[in-house]
């Protein structure tokens, strides 16, 4: 096993992150970042029940 860390990369543009903007690259990276949040650009896949599905039937 070696000593060196493999060094993390900005989720953003894949650069080496920078300890000021952590775990972005620059403050560009991170303000994307948020506008993508804030546009909901980022979501989580749901199944939907199907809509004569009843809980207390189960």
């Amino acid at each position: 096993m070696s000593g060196a860390a493999k060094p993390r990369l900005c989720p953003v543009c894949r650069k080496p992150t920078a300890d000021r903007f952590r775990p972005f690259c620059s403050g560009r990276c991170a303000d994307l970042d948020l506008g993508r949040w804030l546009n909901e650009s980022y979501a989580i896949p749901a199944v939907e029940p199907p809509d004569d599905w009843d809980e207390e039937a189960e």
